[in-house]
């Protein structure tokens, strides 16, 4: 005999008794004959999760009669004048339990925490399988109904799974003293790859202390035709492929062949003209067969989708988290991201900008965003890039923890005597100094390279 996926669970049939209605019933009692529980159960529990609503009310009455109470226990008879108040004046929206009722449901109590905690862990995992489910529900019926739009409901279920989640999360302060030695520590033990991301350019590492750290947002930002691309990737592949750190590029701009072509250049050294033109000679094949080797072993993952909107990127990043142990994801570029909807573009923007930081903490991972610049270095007579610069929104420079303007003066002035050079201007740098870096832009081998390593 087969078994319908929808027949009640165990415990659940008649007859039998139903666990999460039993620890509901022990948790509102313990809290009367222990009130210091709601304190104690504060960040672990929320009373909300009591799906039956008189036993719900019995913890709100408890915790209001025990702001008056100096120490020791709240009786049933104390909980059950405060009820039968609410009902009176009309606060109280359903019908209480009633003295004998009270009565009986005070012998249940618990008395110690341990105990008490077991049951309210048993309360707080049925609610999020009550939400679980009903979100299942939801689903479904979203999914049969005639005007269904893929990526609304997606977005919205993804919320919905997010909020789950979160509220399973406790929220709960620290002292100084539990923490700060763990700060001396820090001070003594230099950071490793296990905590910093290297960027392939050791100017560049030491004034990150090591490299990118977890839970930042890195903006690398430049006028058209700099190569921002370029250094995305570059930042991608010292990464992935040089430290073995799981990386995600997210590429709205260029296809998985450009993307395959300007890493074996950059990789292999190899022009990258000849590659798109597919005359590279024995020499260079040679080089490219023994470069393969090791990127086909990095865990550098590419996705060229044109269309990209922050709840897609949530998905695939906390997938990525969970199988890869996903350590940075490279977004080339944020004004080419389906924003969230809002009055104006800027505001799009701020809402796109403020979401990639928050994920970047979250999933604690580094997220690199390439960024456009506005028309101002044209402007000025050095070319020069400013934080000021970036387009649209004023909140991706606030967001960010670090600001990298790229700028190549030859861009500008063909026959400069600089031609051949890119500046790495730090411009922001959330804790730390910021500097100008040079390097050598190789662009033809769709790299830049590290003049300090030379």
């Amino acid at each position: 005999m087969t078994t319908d996926m929808w027949e009640d669970a165990v415990g659940d049939q008649p007859g039998q008794p139903n666990p999460a209605e039993a620890a509901e019933r022990i948790v509102a009692a313990s809290v009367m004959a222990r009130p210091d529980l709601i304190d104690e159960l504060a960040g672990e529990f929320d009373p909300a999760d009591i799906e039956n609503d008189r036993l719900r009310w019995v913890w709100h009455a408890v915790d209001e009669v025990r702001q008056t109470l100096t120490e020791g226990e709240i009786r049933w008879q104390a909980v059950d004048r405060q009820l039968r108040s609410w009902k009176a004046s009309g606060y109280l929206p359903i019908i209480p339990l009633d003295a004998v009722a009270l009565s009986v449901l005070y012998g249940e109590a618990e008395t110690s925490y341990s105990g008490v905690a077991y049951w309210a862990k048993i309360v707080a995992t049925e609610s999020v399988r009550r939400r679980y489910t009903g979100l299942g529900i939801d689903i479904n019926i979203r999914g049969r109904s005639a005007d269904f739009d893929p990526e609304a409901a997606i977005a919205d279920a993804q919320d919905a799974l997010d909020g789950l989640v979160r509220n399973e999360k406790t929220d709960k302060t620290k002292l100084v003293g539990d923490i700060i030695g763990a700060a001396l520590e820090r001070a003594v033990t230099p950071p490793t790859h296990e905590n910093r991301v290297p960027t392939g350019f050791m100017d560049l590492d030491a004034l990150f202390n090591g490299g990118f750290a977890a839970g930042q947002m890195v903006v690398v930002a430049a006028r058209p035709g700099m190569g921002k691309t370029t250094l995305g990737l570059g930042l991608a592949r010292a990464a992935a492929i040089k430290h073995g750190l799981p990386v995600l590029v997210e590429s709205l701009e260029m296809g998985d062949e450009e993307l395959s072509n300007s890493i074996l250049a950059a990789e292999a050294r190899i022009g990258l003209h000849h590659i798109k033109q597919g005359t590279v000679d024995d020499v260079g094949v040679a080089r490219g067969a023994r470069a393969i080797e090791k990127m086909q072993a990095a865990p550098l993952h590419l996705s060229d989708e044109t269309e990209l909107s922050l709840p897609m990127l949530r998905g695939r990043v906390r997938h990525l988290v969970r199988t890869a142990g996903l350590r940075m994801v490279v977004i080339d570029y944020i004004q080419l991201m389906q924003a969230p909807k809002a009055e104006t573009r800027q505001a799009e923007v701020a809402k796109l900008s403020r979401g990639l930081k928050l994920m970047a903490k979250e999933f604690g991972i580094t997220v690199v965003v390439l960024a456009q610049l506005n028309r101002g270095p044209e402007q000025r007579t050095d070319k020069k890039p400013m934080v000021s610069d970036l387009r649209e929104s004023g909140a991706i420079e606030q967001d960010a923890d670090i600001v990298i303007l790229l700028h190549r003066e030859d861009a500008y002035e063909k026959e400069s005597p600089r031609a051949g050079e890119a500046d790495f201007i730090v411009g922001k740098h959330r804790g730390g100094a910021t500097a100008t870096i040079t390097t050598a832009a190789a662009l033809h081998y769709a790299t830049f390279l590290d003049m300090a390593a030379t």
